[in-house]
């Protein structure tokens, strides 16, 4: 599984980043976390907000930082 963290480098995206690897680690899932900070490779996936939360390449959020709750379920989905 491939997640993609996007966003530039501000708070709240890094905030997301530290949650979802805290997800991943506590409930043992293999993943590999990736994070985008290219403009140009955020517009790809299509979000008018950041951060996104990209799941073996759909996008599952933007905009906002979902709960632990809602991250484990989106990672148990694939």
């Amino acid at each position: 599984m491939v997640i993609k963290i996007l966003g530039t480098g501000c708070a709240r995206c890094k905030n997301l980043e530290q949650k979802v690897k805290e997800v991943v680690g506590s409930n043992n899932i293999s993943a590999e976390i990736e994070k985008v900070t290219e403009i140009a490779d955020i517009m790809k996936y299509g979000i008018m907000m950041t951060p996104g939360l990209v799941i073996n390449e759909v996008v599952k959020s933007s905009g906002t930082i979902p709960s632990d709750e809602q991250i484990l379920q989106w990672l148990k989905e694939n």
